[in-house]
């Protein structure tokens, strides 16, 4: 079994990662450019029995196998368990066992429970004597108890464990946190390296290029918005939706999922309100600019939506709310002076 491919942008990281030496690396940059990708090939480049002359994964060897697989002694998964359940990780029996009878739901963040036994597995012999591996994606979904919790051993690693963290908001971390890791920024992928990439994930591509200025030129997230069913003419006309008020653009989106459009919707508006070109929708798609107050205020609303999107108290009432408000912010540029 070998393991899936690197994207294209990752792999001169990869190989630059694998040059140096730190127990201890922080991966960071925005959503959808591969952190937890290149994070584990890290993890999995470390562990291999039969590395490459350049040190990468061999992907055939026991210890690659163990990866891909899921059951690798050595390596401990650090996830929120929502996110372990959509990247095919295995949770503790315990955790499984409460989420399987509906005592709670799948957590989105790491708990401390679970970085209590990282630490615990930090501690121990290495079963397959590569050393071990703890990997922490995303980091900023850590609170304060849980990264406390893994900084002395972060500080001060017993035997020959290494550590690699992925995030996609390494500005939400603790300083203390951030000062024992080694930072390395991902690389933004070139415009046509993406379209490439996704053509070869069967996006059409007819699609890939108005998907990617969707995603704001994040590859995986424009990958994630062609596999949810996302059109491009949908997506085109949705700025012209939102200035009639109809809900049904968005009816298909989640409560974040629709925060998240409507922040791409006035980000772009904000730049073309200040002549900077926009970033997720064709300029001719956008209606007419409201004021910068207009913009501010509404800004400051979804970044407030966004902080309760993933658990509303009732989806179907904040949707109308968000769509309602976006309305009236974008007919007040017909009303202005």
């Amino acid at each position: 079994m070998s393991v899936p491919a690197l994207s294209p942008w990752l792999r001169q990281p990869l190989t630059e990662l694998l040059r140096q030496r730190g127990h201890a690396w922080l991966l960071q940059g925005p959503s959808g450019i591969g952190q937890y990708e290149l994070a584990l090939a890290l993890a999995s480049a470390w562990l291999c029995e039969q590395p490459t002359p350049g040190g990468t994964a061999c992907g055939h060897c026991a210890s690659c196998h163990a990866i891909e697989v899921r059951t690798h002694a050595d390596l401990c998964v650090l996830m929120p368990e929502i996110a372990m359940q959509e990247l095919n990780w295995p949770l503790d029996e315990k955790a499984q066992a409460d989420i399987d009878d509906k005592k709670r739901k799948a957590s989105r963040e790491i708990r401390v429970e679970a970085m209590r036994d990282a630490v615990g597995f930090a501690q121990r012999t290495s079963a397959r004597g590569r050393g071990k591996v703890v990997l922490v994606y995303p980091a900023e979904r850590m609170n304060t108890i849980t990264a406390n919790a893994l900084l002395k051993t972060l500080e001060e690693p017993v035997g020959d464990v290494r550590f690699v963290l992925a995030s996609e908001a390494a500005w939400q971390l603790l300083p203390t946190i951030r000062s024992r890791c080694l930072g390395f920024t991902l690389p933004w992928p070139e415009t046509a390296e993406a379209e490439a990439w996704l053509a070869a994930q069967d996006v059409p591509a007819a699609d890939a290029a108005a998907l990617l200025r969707a995603a704001g030129g994040r590859p995986s997230d424009a990958l994630r918005l062609a596999r949810s069913g996302q059109s491009p003419k949908a997506w085109s006309l949705l700025p012209k939706a939102m200035t009639r008020g109809d809900v049904g653009a968005l009816a298909d989106h989640a409560p974040a999922q629709a925060v998240g459009a409507l922040q791409k919707l006035c980000h772009d508006l904000m730049a073309v309100g200040n002549g900077a070109a926009s970033r997720f929708f064709d300029a001719a798609d956008l209606p007419a600019a409201p004021s910068r107050l207009a913009l501010a205020r509404w800004s400051k609303s979804l970044a407030s939506a966004a902080r309760t999107a993933e658990h509303p108290f009732n989806a179907g009432l904040m949707l109308e709310a968000l769509v309602s408000e976006a309305r009236t912010t974008l007919n007040s540029a017909a009303r202005r002076p």
